[in-house]
């Protein structure tokens, strides 16, 4: 089997507190749909795997506690499919395989929590975690010889769901264990348990119940408050009430556990409400939990909260909060005071809002580095963003990380050189993607957000070196030139040369408030006094020159905003990276099913979803003035799902829903020699092409000339009767096309593409993928003289790399300069961008 292996893996991540971890090892984990990702944030090359097998959501992730000499990392997740699964990473290859799967929960599972570190604590402990389940249930498992049962199921009192757990060694080494859990209740439930018999022996047993918060509890954990065995344990809780509580847990007596919190110890404060100590007791020994302090700063829910130990061993508490930022905590080490030590993320006004202009919405989660140097952060758009620190200047300093769809990827389109790729997708946004050159892994990233939109996204299609048109679930087209502040970071980024009408181009672009269209802006000077500058107010806005304020400054653009020499940020995709948008082509009755341009950039076809006739047609749109070509193409009956140019742009192919195909042939005869002329006329129809809708379609590039001084033409298509069908222009045939061969697949098909060049013995290269996320390569041969069609060859792509949800879409890239074989893009329901390598081809 020839070699393939991913050049480029992107997903965005499913916006859960619990669905992230940083394991020991180094890697993130995170829910991303129905996989699960791995990424390695001190690696420029992004995700390295997607772990598929969930059917349903991810919700929660977690490591186990590494094994002190095992050569082997394991990993929990669970989600909406109800089931747990336990997976094994090879550390030294970075092999991964799901090696059990359970599911005992019968609704889904929201967090889990381990005993992380506790290996060399307690090795009997570090084999037990616990699972919190929407089924108001939580269950502790066991993890013993590779495999993990059910050693308990705890239902919860008074029927909340649980949202977070937290497990944790007590103190005193006498095998005790303590299991707090919160959720859509205000207080938070304590357990205990001994573990002397061992695992399987374990009994929970409620303790205390906790008091305080006035809302959801979402994040709990637990850490030493110093390094030592016998030291007092902190657990802090987070939640929708915008404060975060730390709780005291002491071995001992209620007096030792005030003298130990150095507190007063006069009857009065024993009586005080808020320093209600709360007696608990493991198998013997005795503890008592008391309220520690009570956190205040952050302006919106607080999703997460979790700790972490400087170097200096001193205690750090992170919490990420709907109101765009994360806080750093650290006690006052004169007072003992909890204070904010570091800010991270935006100072927005709009907390928690999902504007137009792409305010992130909220942080949902954030993680600590196993080195504590280190913190990321998941927001609305599916996003990480990361934070390094720089101990020379004692700053926390901004990192590029990984961002990608958070929905199905309906639409890919490359550039014609192949420079960069363009992603739609129903999470309402287009993406760009390029290699950064000057990595020396050539490592491929998100470079620009040309488009946020307030609908979903249909399709797209590339018009030049610096242009698209996309369609989405409205009845209009809409075009986008790239600014130069864009054009000049990707030059340098790839480092290619930039457009050569680059000084014709925009300077930048932004979106208003209200509105979908992206507007061109000139950049400013970054020392620029913005209250000097005149307002930007929407068009439609009826407010008096006294009205108008200075502009907002987040929708300004400044000069220096993309004079980078790494990936943008987060920040700068949302806002800085969007294109302007220069056209809108009216004239479908409903919404735009799918688009293709021309080769020449002169001609975008394009159709809307119809169940008549009457709007079952394609319409024609030329790009030099814009207007439509009348009258438009009339054949189908239903949804046309895919329309393709032929290479030479000499036919139109389209498919539909009614099963059926269609040949248009340019019109003859009219416009100037080499010009499209009038637009294009019927040339052959097949309403029977398949037994069942058609839904993708594709040309193959052009063949030698026959005997008729025409090329040989072949295109295939793709339907849900689990069939690939290759048709064949033959000489002398007046039906033009008939059918050369008929493949079967396993799964209906959804996907097809011919790579743009033909192979060095005049083979045809077809990428196939499939409802089932099936993708595999057929190298066909056509018969001289346009006969019948023969397959080679089959390439399929294994198991690991294909998709868990249908093939929305493939493209090859056209071939470059120094390209090794062929890398074929893949646009998945997952979520998921993918870019495959094929060397051997």
């Amino acid at each position: 089997m020839a070699d393939v292996f991913s050049r480029y893996l992107s997903a965005g991540a499913n916006r859960y507190a619990a669905a992230a971890d940083w394991g020991e090892n180094g890697l993130v984990a995170f829910g991303s749909d129905t996989n699960v990702c791995l990424w390695d944030p001190t690696d420029a090359r992004g995700i390295s795997h997607i772990l598929s097998g969930h059917t349903a959501h991810v919700r929660a992730v977690k490591f186990l506690p590494r094994d002190g000499g095992g050569k082997v990392d394991y990993l929990l997740t669970g989600g909406d499919d109800k089931q747990l699964r336990l997976w094994a990473i090879e550390s030294e290859t970075g092999t991964t395989a799901c090696v059990q799967t359970v599911q005992e929960h019968t609704e889904p599972i929201n967090c889990i929590a381990t005993l992380q570190g506790a290996a060399s604590d307690n090795a009997a402990a570090a084999r037990l975690f616990v699972s919190g389940g929407a089924d108001a249930t939580i269950r502790i498992w066991a993890f013993e010889a590779g495999q993990v049962t059910v050693a308990q199921t705890i239902k919860t009192t008074k029927k909340y769901i649980p949202l977070a757990v937290a497990l944790s060694t007590l103190q005193g080494g006498n095998g005790a264990l303590i299991l707090a859990v919160a959720g859509t209740t205000n207080v938070i439930q304590i357990f205990t348990a001994s573990i002397a018999g061992g695992t399987s022996a374990t009994e929970f047993t409620l303790q205390a119940t906790l008091p305080g918060h006035e809302n959801w509890v979402r994040s709990l954990d637990f850490i030493r408050e110093k390094p030592e065995e016998r030291s007092d344990i902190l657990l802090a809780s987070a939640s929708q009430d915008k404060y975060i509580r730390l709780w005291r847990i002491h071995q001992g007596t209620v007096l030792s556990a005030l003298n130990a919190a150095g507190l007063d110890l006069s009857a009065d404060a024993l009586t005080t409400p808020g320093n209600k100590i709360h007696k608990i007791s493991a198998g013997d020994v005795k503890y008592c939990i008391m309220f520690e302090a009570l956190l205040l700063g952050h302006e919106d829910w607080i999703y997460s909260a979790r700790w972490a130990r400087a170097a200096n061993g001193r205690l750090q508490l992170l919490s990420a909060s709907a109101d765009n930022s994360l806080s750093l905590w650290e006690p006052d080490p004169e007072s003992g005071i909890w204070l904010t030590v570091a800010r991270l993320g935006e100072v927005s006004r709009e907390k928690g809002a999902t504007t137009a202009t792409g305010s992130i919405g909220g942080f949902w989660t954030g993680l600590w580095s196993p080195s504590g140097t280190t913190v990321i952060t998941l927001g609305r758009t599916g996003s990480w963003r990361r934070w390094d620190y720089d101990t020379a200047e004692d700053v926390w300093k901004q990192n590029f990380a990984i961002s990608g769809h958070t929905r199905a990827v309906t639409g890919i389109s490359w550039s014609r050189d192949g420079l960069y790729l363009l992603s739609t997708s129903s999470d309402q946004t287009t993406r760009l993607h390029a290699e950064w050159a000057l990595d020396p892994a050539n490592s491929w990233h998100e470079m620009s957000r040309p488009q946020i939109h307030g609908y979903d996204l249909n399709c797209i299609s590339t018009l030049g070196p610096s242009s698209f048109v996309s369609g989405a679930d409205e009845k209009l087209l809409r075009v986008f030139t790239e600014p130069k502040a864009v054009a000049r970071m990707l030059s340098r980024l790839t480092n290619t040369a930039p457009p050569e009408a680059e000084d014709a181009l925009p300077d930048a672009a932004n979106m208003p408030v209200l509105g979908l269209s992206n507007k061109a802006v000139d950049t400013i000077p970054d020392d620029a006094d913005i209250s000097s500058l005149p307002a930007m107010t929407d068009e439609t806005s009826n407010q008096t020159a006294a009205d108008r304020t200075a502009p907002d400054p987040a929708t300004l653009v400044r000069t220096s905003a993309l004079d980078i020499s790494h990936p943008p940020f987060e920040e700068s995709l949302s806002r800085h990276t969007l294109w302007p948008e220069i056209e809108k082509l009216y004239g479908h009755g409903y919404e735009i099913s799918c688009l293709a341009a021309s080769h020449d950039g002169s001609l975008i076809a394009s159709a809307c979803k119809a169940s008549s006739v009457n709007h079952a047609v394609i319409r024609l749109f030329e790009t030099r003035r814009w207007t439509e070509v009348r009258p438009p193409l009339q054949a189908h009956s239903l949804t046309v799902a895919r329309v393709r140019f032929s290479a030479d742009d000499r036919f139109l192919l389209s498919v539909g829903r009614d099963r059926g195909w269609v040949v248009w042939g340019r019109k003859k005869g009219e416009g100037q020699e080499g010009s499209l002329g009038g637009g294009y006329e019927l040339v052959q129809a097949n309403p029977k092409g398949h037994a069942r809708m058609i839904l993708d379609a594709a040309w193959a590039p052009l063949g030698a000339a026959g005997s008729d001084g025409d090329p040989v033409r072949v295109f295939a298509t793709a339907g849900r009767d689990k069939s690939v069908k290759v048709w064949v222009r033959k000489e002398g045939n007046e039906r033009i096309f008939e059918l050369g061969k008929a493949i079967t697949e396993d799964h209906p098909v959804t996907a097809l593409d011919f790579a743009p060049e033909t192979t060095q013995d005049g083979s045809l290269l077809l990428a196939v993928g499939t409802e089932a996320g099936k993708i595999s390569v057929l190298t066909l041969r056509v018969a001289g003289g346009g006969g019948e069609v023969e397959v080679v060859s089959t390439l399929e792509v294994k198991k690991e790399l294909c998709l868990p949800k249908a093939v929305m879409q493939l493209a090859w890239r056209p071939a470059r300069e120094g390209q090794k074989g062929k890398e074929l893009a893949i646009a998945g329901e997952d979520g998921s961008l993918r870019i495959y390598s094929f060397p051997s081809l």
